[in-house]
């Protein structure tokens, strides 16, 4: 069955923004105004659409990325929603991973908030090209031309204005169109859904010259013909001044800028005209890349359905049991009932059902083709950033790096006989998001769960209770510390023992010497062959692997450091990998202790917003928590501070902001490092 829409005409496109800068509304727009939707669902009434859980519904907030697809002038848009809260960063991750274009929303009042710039850097990380949307351009303060100015500043980008206000605050009836040299207004008594292209007003005339120059001669810079017509004073048309930014987003060298406010239904259709302008189709992206299953040989696989078949998993939902795969299609095209392989694995999968998905809603096809983002049945092994392939056309993409957890806390189910059923629901969470991890402390016996923060945590133990039916009970988080080495040292060690009728022995002379932080763990070779032979190196090499997983003080993980194999020793017969892994792992052991174990605490970035009056009080109290103020910077009336603050000191901080504030300051924090307790 050939495909319904062609592969010039589809664009997988995400939404991302800080926290409440307005995704999820601006998408419950998108969703409405395309025909997907019948209705606009509200998030401050709980029934915006992509956010279906009703953790969500209760919070407001975006917890999982939502995937939907729809039509908006004979182009077919998969569209992924995101979270805003840092904790759930990952969702952004995974899905920018996937995706060839991103609309970062603004708002107007807030600018570049903090969240704003870690998903901006995320779509840096993976070449994503950018539609800039400055949202709740209606709000008290809302600032166009400031958020505009924070970009360059604190995204280090070239914002390139397409559109302009029509006023601001209460005063906001529509916006400019600096191309189509029009404006655009909306009709509030049909939502939104009907506007009216009008004459530019009179007083916005010399605002609308200076900054429709200053987009042409941007696009003139970047084509030698056009710039000669530019300078000979001839005008451009609209079809060249759009084909002009569109390259120029391409490269990644501008970010279009738009306007609009989504919960008063303004600016929202033009958004949909951009995307379809300036991003590319799948078969515009270069082809993705990847390795044979040995990861030596770079192989490519250009969107095309007649390709060989790949695909990358970026998210897995648990559904009553059953594991349903979110798939980027790279290449070929999928259909029920084929066996595909999953190269990272070594495993075969059937497919058992394609779906492509309305936030939790699932609609069956029968087969998927190359550019698509849907969903699938029938994997039992295959998990979130896993390939799947063609069996006889073998590759391996590039996964997806996953966070580390830095917060934990002890969880126990009220009934003793449950404990089987706690750990099969963590099984599932787990299954579901790379970010949450957990294990049984083999010291206490307790479950111990970590995470991204303490909503993430919140939102776990939430679901645990609601989804599994089963109560439980959460001790003090606890934070997860790594140890490393104050000195230089040399340890020494010998195995020498007979196991299983079979000499086994090992002798290594160890170089342990401390590294800068974030260095991790570093092995370097230093002897001669004849000393230890190199068929014997692999398992030293993992032996310092294993032996760094815990520490001499508190078991936690030994980072920063660097392991030399300077000497040792081998005889005839008796040498044996299993000798050289103990021998390892006890020089290891004693060099630690005779460098000196020092425990390392995570150290979080702080950023707070709050009101000039509200400063003194917040320095003060972030000073009583041994942090240290590293940057205050003026955004019209409000106050961004950067703070750098242990998290074991970070707990509880949201009540104590909000009560200190009257509720009007916000903060975001993130891992910065790992560092010695002040």
């Amino acid at each position: 069955m050939p495909r319904k829409t062609p592969l010039a005409k589809i664009r997988n496109i995400g939404i991302m923004a800080h926290i409440d800068a307005g995704k999820t509304t601006a998408t419950e727009r998108l969703l409405y105004y395309s025909g997907r939707s019948y209705k606009m669902g509200e998030v401050h009434d709980g029934q915006a659409v992509m956010d279906w859980m009703e953790q969500e519904q209760e919070r407001g907030i975006t917890i999982t990325s939502a995937v939907t697809d729809f039509v908006w002038k004979g182009f077919e848009f998969h569209l992924i929603d995101t979270p805003g809260h840092v904790d759930f960063t990952m969702e952004v991750e995974r899905s920018l991973r996937v995706l060839d274009g991103c609309i970062a929303i603004f708002c107007a009042v807030g600018g570049v908030e903090p969240q704003s710039e870690t998903v901006w850097h995320q779509a840096d990380k993976y070449h994503v090209p950018r539609i800039a949307f400055i949202n709740k351009m209606d709000r008290t303060g809302a600032d166009f031309f400031g958020t505009v100015q924070m970009m360059r500043e604190k995204l280090a980008t070239n914002p390139v204005l397409i559109q302009l206000p029509m006023g601001a605050e209460d005063r906001f009836a529509g916006v400019i169109d600096l191309i189509g040299r029009n404006a655009i207004v909306w009709d509030e008594e049909s939502l939104g859904r009907e506007f009216e292209i009008i004459d530019i007003p009179a007083e916005y005339e010399d605002q609308v010259r200076e900054h429709r120059d200053a987009l042409i001669e941007f696009v003139a810079e970047r084509d030698d013909a056009l710039m000669e017509r530019y300078i000979a004073g001839e005008e451009l048309t609209e079809k060249e001044i759009k084909s002009g930014l569109r390259a120029a987003v391409l490269a990644r060298e501008a970010v279009p800028v738009m306007c609009g406010t989504a919960l008063r239904n303004k600016g929202v259709q033009p958004i949909l005209d951009a995307v379809i302008d300036f991003f590319p189709s799948p078969h515009e992206v270069p082809p993705v890349t990847g390795k044979d299953v040995k990861g030596e040989i770079d192989l490519q696989r250009r969107c095309d359905d007649k390709e060989s078949f790949s695909a990358l998993i970026f998210k897995v939902v648990m559904e009553e049991g059953r594991k349903l795969s979110y798939i980027r299609i790279y290449s070929g095209r999928l259909a029920v009932g084929d066996d595909i392989f999953n190269p990272v694995k070594n495993i075969k999968e059937k497919i058992s059902r394609i779906f492509r998905m309305h936030a939790n809603k699932k609609e069956r096809v029968e087969e998927a083709y190359a550019g698509e983002l849907v969903a699938i049945m029938g994997l039992k092994t295959s998990t979130t950033g896993d390939t799947l392939c063609d069996p006889e056309a073998p590759i391996v993409l590039e996964s997806i790096e996953f966070y580390k957890p830095v917060i934990s806390v002890a969880v126990e189910p009220r009934t003793v006989g449950d404990q089987d059923k706690l750990i099969a629901s963590l099984e599932r969470i787990a299954e579901e998001d790379p970010t949450f991890k957990y294990y049984i402390d083999n010291d206490s016996g307790q479950t111990i769960v970590s995470g991204m923060g303490e909503l993430h945590l919140e939102i776990i133990v939430d679901r645990i209770l609601r989804e599994h039916k089963l109560p439980i009970r959460t001790g003090k988080p606890q934070v997860v510390y790594r140890e490393t080495i104050a000195s230089t040292c040399e340890a020494e060690a010998v195995f020498d023992r007979e196991i299983n009728d079979g000499k086994q022995y090992g002798h290594v002379v160890l170089r342990l010497e401390p590294l800068a932080r974030g260095m991790g763990i570093e092995f370097v070779n230093a002897t001669a062959s004849e000393k230890i032979p190199e068929l014997f190196l692999p398992a030293i090499e993992k032996a310092v692997g294993e032996a760094t997983l815990t520490g001499v003080m508190s078991g936690y993980p030994i980072v920063d450091m660097r392991v030399t194999l300077i000497d040792g020793s081998c005889r005839d017969g008796a040498s044996s990998e299993l000798g050289y892994i103990m021998a390892t792992s006890t020089a290891i052991r004693e060099g630690v202790q005779k460098a000196g174990a020092v425990l390392l605490e995570p150290i979080m970035e702080v950023e707070i917003v709050t009101p000039q009056e509200f400063m003194g009080e917040i320095i003060a109290d972030i000073n009583t928590r041994k942090g240290k103020v590293e940057n205050i910077a003026n955004k019209n009336l409000l106050r961004i501070m950067t703070a750098h603050v242990s998290l074991k000191n970070m707990f509880g901080y949201s009540t104590v902001l909000r009560s200190s504030s009257q509720g009007r300051a916000t903060f975001t924090m993130k891992f910065l490092k790992f560092e010695v307790p002040g």
